[in-house]
């Protein structure tokens, strides 16, 4: 997949688990907004709420870099595990289109995973509580990125099998960024936008995109007769060419 398709998609991947966001991250959101002082003016709000979701958003670009340097190691060894890595990060988007479809939550397992981490990291977000200054709502965005979600780490692992650290960081940069319009209008408009996003029909469509996009990132014969019909590789070389190649790719 062109890197530039990549981070559209990862942008997509964002914008699509708003439903999902909205249940991890939304009470924060809300609770962030509530908490400024009285009498701040909505630029204000907004401010802190940026601020909030920048630490939030780089913390995953972190994320995705140890991810990618782990799949740039890992795939070095040769073309089967590379290949092994894409077919698992293809799986775990399929699954993450079933969790926000509301079809299967096999996901919660893979989220009760991170809950020893952080049992650690949620102390130290809640000293920072109330947040009355950019720097505290700057400080518990890079904690909460830690918050254990199923859509992230999918995410993270669909980014590991690009099998380089900057473009998994950049994936993940793609990804949060993708996550701003609904939890910033969760903030501002909590109800509102809780009511659209949780709708049957508007979780369903989200999850079957997903899923389409984890059967695209599944190595197989379905590329290339896409890329060619669609002309997303520019040549029917480049379009047969897999993603995880046999030459290791440095971070």
């Amino acid at each position: 997949m062109p890197e530039t398709l990549q981070y559209t998609t990862a942008i997509i991947l964002g914008l699509l688990g708003g439903a999902h966001c909205i249940g991890m991250c939304g009470g924060i959101m809300s609770a962030l907004t509530l908490s400024t002082p009285a009498g701040n003016t909505l630029p204000r709000r907004l401010y802190l709420l940026l601020a909030y979701n920048s630490g939030r958003i780089i913390s995953y670009a972190i994320a995705g870099f140890l991810m990618g340097t782990l799949g740039w190691f890992l795939g070095g060894f040769s073309r089967e595990t590379s290949l092994a890595i894409r077919w698992l990060a293809g799986l775990m988007l399929i699954a993450m289109g079933l969790y926000l479809s509301g079809w299967w939550f096999g996901l919660t397992k893979l989220e009760q995973a991170g809950h020893r981490l952080w049992r650690h990291i949620q102390p130290r977000a809640a000293a920072l509580l109330p947040i009355t200054t950019p720097s505290r709502a700057f400080g518990v965005g890079m904690l909460w990125g830690w918050l254990p979600c199923g859509l992230v780490y999918s995410t993270l692992i669909w980014a590991a099998s690009s099998a380089s650290s900057w473009n998994a960081a950049i994936l993940m940069l793609c990804f949060g960024i993708g996550t701003i319009p609904v939890l910033l209008a969760t903030g501002l408009l909590a109800d509102q936008i809780k009511g659209v996003l949780q709708h049957r029909g508007v979780r369903a469509s989200a999850g079957i995109l997903v899923m389409l996009f984890g059967l695209w990132t599944i190595p197989g014969p379905h590329q290339h007769w896409v890329m060619t019909h669609l002309q997303l590789g520019g040549s029917q070389h480049s379009a047969a060419q897999p993603h995880g190649n046999s030459n290791p790719v440095h971070p």
